[in-house]
């Protein structure tokens, strides 16, 4: 079978809550399967086992129907068959039910009342991917790898965690009261927000003296064409500066947990001239790809530095892993997430969906980040604590295994400037709170800029003090209805 190459790299459901990261390929150009032709003929291609095994499952569902303590419908119960059959494959495939995939499409217009969350489910649990920048969730102060555990006053515990977010759900301006388990402090803490409208803050810009920073939030439809225009307007505004040109780029992918991979691979490609940018294999050869750059540097070879942290998957891994693997960034801050497989979005007749994994991707050097994420050539954490991102995928129940590809071990790079072994891996113990609004409490930013400066050979900048401007977009319904990140 073969799918097209319309590719995503993360989900969302309504309420700005987001089920993920990970890595989406939607069937679009295929007709839907429908459900009859799923039905398979268990006297072909199946042995008695299998035969067994279906024979205990009816049976199991008569034991239940007849003496549960209530009655239940076979709708029910095969709904929850379903969900337990291809949820406990890994963390990213899943069964939705005609009204769950209505939802997610839904979710595309924008009009819903939402916190901004991404959100993951971990053995029962909710717990926090990223929130994103300026919602209810960020400004009050939630973090990533929070456990959500009461939704207002009320315990979530042993929900699904469709369930859990459909009591996350409301109108906007409404009251919701979220509780939260912060794992590295053990301490229990609730926090009162209002729902709004989630506008996606697709990109952030600066100019920092004579260096470009550029924010990336999500990886949405027209980010790359949005990147490249907050560029142009940032090298203008240079141009009246006293440097009289742009010297650098910091690239920040912190806390960005993916979207579509048209996107990171155009990103990559307005800074790699030539090469591999990704390349996907799976069970079906027919299906494997690779993309390669196409000869341009929108930058024109000014240094890069990449900010990642432990938010920073799918898409973001692909961007930082090409650019770490050509050597055409540093790549400082963290280690990302390690998300690094490829799902199949598969609508079933009117029945629902399958979100299936069906890939890996890899790295120019064809290494498998799954599990694994990128190493930052520069480690530094953001807080002197380092308790703001505590899971990636490795720390998920039943991931998918790292096979394939490049085993060997990676070796340091041996082009660094000579200022990172000054760089120092963590805050000092005075260094003030972070403030979003105050780039100078950005301890991660401040260390990007000494590097990208002493990598353009400026000694002394200055520091990066003015707060970024935004460019929002609110998620609108593309041609192929497909899930946006939010």
């Amino acid at each position: 079978m073969k799918f097209r190459t319309g590719l995503l790299l993360g989900t969302a459901f309504l309420a700005g809550l987001a089920v993920g990261p990970g890595a989406l390929r939607l069937v679009g150009s295929l007709p839907s399967f429908p459900s009859e032709a799923l039905a398979r003929d268990v006297s072909h291609d199946n042995s008695a086992e299998t035969v067994r095994l279906l024979t205990l499952l009816g049976t199991v569902m008569d034991v239940v129907k007849a003496e549960y303590v209530h009655p239940v419908s076979d709708k029910e119960l095969i709904n929850n068959a379903l969900d337990g059959m291809v949820g406990n494959l890994d963390p990213h495939s899943s069964y939705m039910t005609a009204e769950q995939f209505k939802d997610m499409q839904t979710e595309i217009s924008g009009k819903f009342g939402g916190l901004g969350l991404q959100v993951q489910g971990e053995s029962g649990h909710v717990r926090v991917v990223s929130p994103i920048d300026g919602t209810p969730a960020a400004r009050a102060g939630i973090q990533p790898g929070d456990f959500i555990t009461m939704v207002d006053h009320k315990s979530i515990d042993g929900l699904s965690l469709d369930q859990a977010v459909k009591k996350m759900r409301g109108d906007p301006g409404t009251k919701i009261s979220l509780t939260v388990i912060r794992p590295k402090t053990g301490k229990t803490l609730t926090f009162d927000m209002k729902r709004e409208i989630i506008h996606v803050q697709i990109v952030k810009s600066a100019l920092y003296g004579s260096t470009a920073y550029i924010r990336l939030t999500e990886f949405d439809d027209d980010l790359e064409s949005t990147m490249r225009t907050a560029f142009e307007k940032l090298k203008a505004e240079a141009a009246h500066s006293p440097a009289h040109k742009l010297t650098g780029l910091i690239l920040d992918l912190r806390s960005n947990p993916g979207g579509k991979l048209d996107q990171a691979i155009s990103i990559s490609d307005d800074f790699i001239k030539d090469g591999e940018i990704v390349s996907i294999r799976g069970r079906h050869p027919e299906n494997n790809q690779r993309w390669d750059a196409r000869g341009t540097d929108i930058t024109n070879g000014l240094p890069i530095v990449v900010l990642t942290n432990g938010g920073s998957a799918s898409a973001s891994e692909i961007v930082s892993g090409a650019l770490k693997d050509h050597h055409r960034a540093i790549i400082l801050g963290e280690k990302t997430f390690g998300k690094g497989s490829v799902q199949t979005l598969i609508p079933i007749g009117d029945q629902g969906a399958v979100r299936l994994t069906t890939a890996r991707y890899y790295t120019p050097s064809g290494r498998s980040i799954q599990g694994l994420g990128i190493t930052p050539d520069i480690p530094v954490s953001e807080t002197k604590d380092d308790d703001t991102f505590g899971f990636r995928e490795a720390d998920l129940s039943h991931i998918l295994t790292n096979i394939g590809g490049n085993r060997t071990v990676e070796k340091p790079r041996t082009d660094l400037p000579p200022i990172a072994q000054s760089i120092p891996k963590a805050p000092p113990a005075d260094w003030p709170k972070f403030d979003p609004t105050k780039p100078s409490t950005d301890f991660q930013l401040q260390q990007a800029m000494k590097v990208v400066n002493a990598m353009a050979g400026i000694s002394n900048p200055p520091a990066a003090t003015t707060q970024a401007t935004e460019v929002k977009k609110t998620s609108t319904n593309s041609k192929n209805p497909v899930p946006h990140t939010h």
